[in-house]
């Protein structure tokens, strides 16, 4: 199965969504989270050419809805104007974190489908200490169906990746298929200790009651 819908090879989608991660979303996250957002970040590229066309960062200070990848799809839709915005069926969409139940909805109403994430929902959970994304998938959207056992069930996957609306892959997946994969992997490893600083200073600041409307901290 090649992860990959774009003429781009992989190591040319990994290197470009790395590469943004660090030089546009981080910087808006740091100062995101110095006043109470989470670390949570997104970007939005043009398919053909994988050139920027949007980046944004969580924005919960101002509404718990306004997660990462929701804020850059409502700056997509409000500050491009509609003449030069691009449609989202041409985009690739990336998220910084991988997207949440309302994420994954708003991702697919806006009508992007395809997208890639660089951490998961394990990491989200026990690197940077936020477990409500799958904490939610669980508790509202996974039900049992006659003959599951708590076993069976729990082996099931969180959401299908793969569906009519969109195909979703995280970074690592596609950094399997490099020839350049342990450079790929090292540099990940660097971003994910970045992260962690980043995911101290939010735990730091909800500590001190750091002013947020996020409900679920």
């Amino acid at each position: 199965m090649t992860f990959v819908k774009s003429k781009h090879n992989p190591e040319d989608l990994v290197k470009t969504l790395l590469d943004t991660t660090v030089e546009k979303i981080m910087p808006l996250t740091a100062k995101g989270v110095s006043s109470g957002s989470k670390l949570f970040g997104a970007a939005i590229f043009k398919k053909d050419t994988l050139e920027p066309v949007h980046v944004s960062t969580n924005n919960e200070r101002v509404s718990p809805l306004l997660h990462g990848e929701t804020n850059c799809i409502q700056e997509f839709f409000t500050q491009i104007p509609k003449e030069s915005r691009p449609d989202p069926k041409d985009c690739v969409f990336y998220a910084t974190h991988e997207p949440c139940s309302l994420c994954l909805s708003a991702i697919t109403w806006a009508g992007f489908n395809e997208f890639y994430y660089l951490f998961t929902y394990q990491d989200s959970r026990d690197e940077f200490a936020i477990p409500y994304d799958i904490q939610i998938l669980e508790e509202v959207y996974r039900v049992k169906a006659p003959g599951d056992t708590e076993e069976t069930l729990k082996a099931r996957p969180l959401y299908n990746r793969d569906n009519k609306f969109f195909t979703s892959r995280s970074v690592a997946e596609i950094v399997d298929t490099c020839a350049s994969k342990g450079p790929l992997e090292q540099r990940i490893a660097e971003i994910k200790d970045k992260y962690r600083s980043l995911s101290n200073t939010y735990q730091e600041g909800k500590a001190k009651g750091v002013d947020s409307s996020a409900v679920w901290a």
